[in-house]
């Protein structure tokens, strides 16, 4: 049995990750895949907004309807590069080989001695996590950017609001912010 492993932040879930999953899934090489939740400490921030717990139920229900077993696991970060790759592998199931198209993920993880598939993007300018929660929080069209699956649970959560009101936050702090300097 082949073991891979596939890391992202997924803030959120999108479906460039989901037709990721499609080709792991198709292409028979894995038998079983863990999905690595990346950053699982951060959220409630616009760049993190989404928790771990809620990225899980993103990942684990969209990716159900794939004949591939898979496992989610939350990585909490760890800023030593060096031994980030035993980091990643003290939290997850072994695996064999890793999916990444990360310069740097990709140089740690052959540095480890773990071979590395690469894949295209898949509509990169569309299905980009910045753009989908820049979307979110100006009101655009964003649903058909994410697994139905994913909208469930970012509604769930009440994510709009959330991000709205972080990304109103974040505004007024920058503000606040500037006349404390100039006062310096």
């Amino acid at each position: 049995m082949t073991r891979g492993f596939y890391i992202g932040r997924f803030q959120p879930y999108h479906n460039g990750h989901q037709t990721m999953i499609e080709h792991i899934a198709a292409d028979g090489e894995v038998d079983e895949l863990v999905l690595g939740i990346g950053s699982a400490g951060d959220s409630h921030t616009v760049h993190d907004p989404f928790t771990a717990g809620e990225r899980i139920m993103m990942v684990t229900k969209a990716v159900a309807e794939f004949d591939l077993v898979t496992y989610v696991v939350p990585i909490e970060d760890l800023d030593r590069n060096s031994v980030w790759v035993s980091h990643v592998q003290s939290m997850c199931p072994s695996f064999d080989l890793a999916y990444s198209n990360n310069p740097l993920v990709i140089q740690l993880f052959e540095e480890a001695g773990i071979e590395v598939r690469q894949s295209p993007m898949f509509d990169r300018d569309r299905l980009e996590g910045s753009e989908i929660r820049e979307r979110i929080i100006d009101g655009e069209t964003w649903r058909d950017r994410v697994p139905d699956a994913v909208v469930e649970v970012i509604e769930e959560c009440n994510g709009v609001e959330r991000l709205r009101t972080i990304s109103r936050s974040d505004v007024v702090e920058r503000w606040e912010a500037r006349p404390d300097e100039a006062s310096d």
